[in-house]
C-alpha cells in the first residue's frame, strides 16, 4: 500500500483512533461524530438529526448510526416535561464513551476539557459537546399521567442474583429479553445485564399467569411518569410488582348428573336391567323392536351374526381369505 498525507495547516478536527478505528461503528457514525466534534464553539444548538442531514445522513441510516453511538456511550439522551405539558429531549454527544453517571454529571456543567490520563487519549481536545433542547419529532404517544415515585427502593445489594428454582431458565430468558428491549423505545429504561437478571424474576410471574411478551413491554412501557424516571430499576420493579395482574382463577369443574339406578325392563321377553336416561321403561333394543313391529307388523329381523372378515369380504365381492388357526 502507498500512503501519501499531508498535514491540514488550518480546518481540521482532532480525532481519536478510538473513534476512527472503532470496530463496532459504521462509517456514517463516525463521521457524524467527528462532524460534531469539529464544529465551533458559540454556535446554537440544534437536533443531532439535522446535523445528519445536513450530511446526507437521513432515515434507517441516521437511526442505526445513532444507536450505535447510544450504545457504545457516544451519544445521551433524556426526556422531561416542561410547564405547559411539552415534552423535550436533551442531547449529549461526546468524542470519549461515557456511562450515565458521567454523562449526567457533565449534563449539569459547562463543557470541559479533561486533563489527559490512561482512561482518556490525549490526542486532540476531549470535550463534551451538548446538542438538546428542541421538541421531538417522534414518539408522540406518550401519556402524561401521574405515577408513584420512580426512585429504587433501598436494599442491601444493588444488583441481586435471582435465586435459583424460582423458575425455569427459559421463562427467565423471555422475561430478560423483553426487559433488555424496553431501551429501543425509551433510553431512560436502560438496564444492564446484571439488572435485567435481576427484574427478571418478577416479569416472569406475568409469563407464568398467561401474558404474552408483547403484553408485558405494553405494561411496562405504558403512562410514562410525569416527572420522568430517575431510576430504571427502581421504576419497573415497583410497576412488575404492583401492576402484576390477579391470578386467573381455574375453571369450574363439569358437575355430571349422578347416574340413575338400573331398573327391569318392561318389555316381554327374557327378563334384563337397563339404566335409563329420562323416565322410560324400556330399554333402547326393545324400542326399536316395538318400533319396527308397529310399523311394519312383524318382529325385526335379528341382525346377520357372521364374522368381520366375511362382512368385509362380502362388501368388496371378494371370498374370504382363511387364515390359520381361525
Amino acid at each position: 500500500m502507498l500512503r501519501h498525507a499531508i498535514a491540514p495547516s488550518r480546518r481540521f478536527t482532532k480525532a481519536s483512533h478510538d473513534v476512527v478505528r472503532h470496530p463496532r461503528l459504521s462509517s456514517d457514525a463516525k463521521i457524524l461524530l467527528l462532524y460534531v466534534q469539529g464544529l465551533p464553539e458559540g454556535i446554537p444548538c440544534k437536533p443531532l438529526s439535522e446535523l445528519a442531514r445536513k450530511l446526507g445522513i437521513k432515515g434507517r441510516a441516521y437511526q442505526k448510526a445513532k444507536e450505535q453511538l447510544v450504545a457504545h456511550g457516544y451519544v445521551h439522551e433524556w426526556r422531561s416535561q416542561g410547564d405547559r405539558g411539552r415534552w423535550v429531549t436533551e442531547q449529549l454527544v461526546a468524542n470519549n464513551p461515557l456511562t450515565s453517571e458521567q454523562a449526567g454529571h457533565l449534563r449539569g456543567a459547562p463543557p470541559v476539557t479533561p486533563p489527559p490520563s490512561t482512561q482518556f487519549p490525549a490526542v486532540g481536545e476531549p470535550t463534551a459537546r451538548r446538542v438538546g433542547d428542541y421538541q421531538p419529532v417522534e414518539d408522540h404517544s406518550d401519556k402524561t399521567t401521574p405515577h408513584p415515585p420512580s426512585e429504587a427502593e433501598p436494599t442491601t445489594d444493588p444488583d441481586p442474583e435471582p435465586a435459583a428454582g424460582t423458575a425455569n431458565s427459559l421463562q427467565l430468558a423471555r422475561a430478560e429479553r423483553v426487559l433488555l428491549s424496553l431501551r429501543h423505545t425509551r433510553r431512560e429504561l436502560h438496564l444492564g445485564m446484571r439488572e435485567a437478571r435481576a427484574l427478571a424474576v418478577e416479569a416472569v410471574k406475568w409469563l407464568e399467569r398467561g401474558l404474552s411478551e408483547s403484553d408485558l413491554r405494553q405494561a411496562l412501557l405504558a403512562e410514562r411518569p410525569e416527572g420522568g424516571v430517575r431510576s430504571a430499576v427502581g421504576f419497573l420493579r415497583y410497576r412488575l410488582v404492583q401492576k402484576l395482574p390477579a391470578d386467573p382463577a381455574p375453571p369450574p369443574l363439569l358437575q355430571l348428573p349422578p347416574a340413575a339406578a338400573p331398573i327391569t325392563c318392561s318389555a316381554p321377553g327374557e327378563e334384563h336391567v337397563f339404566r335409563p336416561l329420562g323416565d322410560e321403561t324400556e330399554c333402547a333394543p326393545c324400542r326399536r323392536s316395538t318400533a319396527y313391529a308397529t310399523f311394519y307388523g312383524a318382529p325385526a329381523p335379528e341382525p346377520d351374526r357372521i364374522p368381520w372378515r366375511e362382512r368385509f369380504a362380502k362388501i368388496n365381492g371378494a371370498p374370504p381369505v382363511a387364515l390359520d388357526g381361525g
